[in-house]
């Protein structure tokens, strides 16, 4: 298998995935990316960590 049809599918667990932990995703990716904007370098656990939490209540 080539690097180019192993990367074609790279999204497939995630279209796969129930659609809350596609929310949580989502949200994690979203904070990341801007944490990464804003150059912050902090933790981000505690981030995630509220996500999964409100999404498991």
């Amino acid at each position: 298998m080539s690097k180019i049809q192993s990367l074609s599918n790279i999204d497939e667990p995630f279209k796969n995935a129930p659609p809350e932990i596609q929310r949580i995703v989502t949200q994690v990716i979203k904070i990341e990316k801007d944490r990464l904007d804003k150059n912050e370098l902090g933790r981000i656990n505690e981030d995630i960590l509220k996500i999964v939490k409100e999404a498991v209540q």
